[in-house]
């Protein structure tokens, strides 16, 4: 398992965030039986990073909280049956390692909305690495029912490690 951590924001968070990363992750994986060894690059970044990033690749210029960049193209979500048919698409050939893709997390969001909705910062950070590997594992949350759902799994997969409200 790679989990490759960058800390880009200048404000320092007062929290052990590259754990936390790595707790959520690694639960997360274990919950969807994600049946290889994966890798997964994470960026804490600001609001005016992730600006960029959100206007660059969604065309929505405002800052958000989190941005998932998905490298596996899922039938459904977690079937993960299908990647070792297209092995040079989707694993790292240095580490035969699922690269699963890229998390952007905005640290200010993450802060403003943890004071917002009156949970620490490290259930915040949790909740958003989880909401973001379930991106990645192919969930989605257009439809009311694809919410529902993931909703439902980002939750277990907090609660399974202790990020409670």
């Amino acid at each position: 398992m790679t989990i490759t951590i960058e800390y880009e924001a200048e404000k320092q968070l007062d929290l052990p965030y590259e754990e936390i990363i790595r707790d959520v992750v690694n639960e997360s994986l274990d919950y969807e039986k994600c049946p290889y060894e994966a890798e997964v690059n994470v960026i804490l970044t600001d609001n005016q990073a992730i600006q960029e990033i959100n206007r660059e690749h969604r065309q929505i210029d405002a800052p958000t909280d989190v941005l998932s960049f998905p490298m596996v193209d899922y039938e459904a979500p977690s079937d993960f049956d299908h990647v070792e048919d297209a092995v040079e698409d989707y694993f790292n050939p240095e580490t035969g390692e699922l690269m699963l893709g890229d998390i952007v997390i905005s640290v200010d969001k993450m802060e403003e909305q943890a004071e917002k909705y009156g949970h620490s910062q490290t259930r915040e950070l949790a909740f958003l690495v989880a909401h973001s590997m379930l991106h990645l594992c192919g969930y989605d949350h257009m439809e009311e029912e694809e919410r529902l759902l993931m909703e439902a799994r980002q939750n277990e997969i907090l609660e399974r490690r202790g990020y409670t409200r």
